[in-house]
């Protein structure tokens, strides 16, 4: 039987050894919405010009991820037209999500903030996802409420979770949160997150994860750790040519 392939990946509070396949990234919520100019987030009046630099962290997160071989899962959060999914009146969930809010609150709004088929609850031209990705769709914080998620990860013997995207207080901690409940290890990309609110968001959350529900991780570390294993693998195998050759 084939040994895992095991990285070390640098990381808070201390390093933490990955077996790659049995890792996935789960990529949170970078929609046009939480990340662009003339988003919902941006309509909101919620600073987004930190967002390029998450992106570009974003992508060096998936690349990372694609070289280790990891299976790349995108969640993404929105409603239908109708808003059927969106709480009757007993759900607090129209009261709270923020799209929601703006909506009824500005009704020339409507049907255009993360609504599937508008340009806002498109995911990023920066990431955006490749064939093979698997794209959830969800319509509250957390991945794993009334998705397949969790499905799709036991399916593939998933156990560790690496976990990039936006908002880090809202969406992302709320899914980090759920994939420790659901017996996951979470690391959390720090530089590939970025808060809905002022930079204590960000501090606040980082601290929740590494103090209480996982690791807090680089999008560089994640790259070095890529390249190490794709060192050793090249090395490995030409090992064995060379072994293969003197026989």
């Amino acid at each position: 039987m084939e040994q895992s392939r095991v990285i070390r990946l640098d990381a808070r509070p201390e390093p933490i050894a990955i077996e790659t396949d049995r890792a996935a990234l789960v990529v949170v919520d970078m929609q046009n919405a939480f990340v662009s100019p003339g988003g919902m987030l941006d309509q909101a009046g919620v600073d987004v010009s930190g967002a390029p630099a998450v992106l570009a962290a974003a992508q060096r997160t998936i690349d990372a991820a694609r070289g280790l071989g990891l299976p790349v899962v995108f969640l993404a959060m929105g409603y239908p037209p109708d808003l059927s999914t969106a709480g009757g009146p007993l759900s607090p969930n129209p009261r709270k999500e923020l799209a929601l809010v703006l909506m009824e609150r500005k009704p020339e709004t409507r049907g255009t903030l993360l609504t599937w088929g508008t340009w806002d609850a498109e995911i990023a031209d920066a990431v955006r996802p490749r064939p093979g990705d698997t794209v959830i769709r969800k319509q509250r914080y957390s991945g794993f409420a009334g998705t397949p998620l969790d499905q799709v990860l036991r399916s593939r013997g998933v156990r560790w979770l690496v976990v990039a995207g936006v908002a880090t207080n809202v969406c992302v901690e709320s899914t980090v949160r759920d994939a420790y409940f659901h017996e996951y290890w979470p690391v959390l990309v720090a530089d590939a997150t970025m808060p809905a609110g002022p930079p204590s968001l960000q501090d606040a959350t980082l601290f929740n994860v590494e103090r209480f529900f996982g690791w807090v991780t680089t999008s560089d570390a994640l790259a070095r750790a890529a390249d190490a294993a794709g060192a050793t693998a090249a090395a490995r195998a030409a090992a064995g040519a060379m072994k293969g050759a003197g026989r």
